[in-house]
């Protein structure tokens, strides 16, 4: 028996019934659906972070057309200081989702 079924094994006899197997599959249902669902949220995060980083630029460009000529020079100042902040949690996250799936697979 492996340190996974016995986890499951609550009883401790050394074999997994059918609650126990019950049990054990739920679990296994219930963490590919939260994979499941954290890949869903990654790719959500990563098109909502690059719909923001090609529309910044737009809303530049647009103060600029309707003469708000100190928003657009404000907008451009912070925008280096944007990317870099968009880039890292971008970068931070998919940092940690490899370690955890490394881990995971350890």
């Amino acid at each position: 028996m492996t340190e996974q079924e016995k986890m499951y094994d609550l009883n401790g006899d050394g074999i997994i019934d059918v609650e126990e197997r019950k049990l054990m599959l739920e679990d296994r249902r219930r963490r590919l659906e939260d994979d499941d669902k954290q890949r869903d949220q990654i790719r959500v995060m990563v098109w909502f972070a690059l719909a923001g980083m090609l529309l910044y630029p737009s809303g530049i460009f647009l103060c600029d057309l309707l003469g708000l000529t100190t928003a657009a020079s404000i907008l451009g100042d912070i925008s280096p200081t944007y990317f870099v902040a968009v880039s890292a949690l971008v970068a931070s996250f998919f940092g940690v989702s490899a370690y955890q799936t490394k881990k995971k697979g350890e």
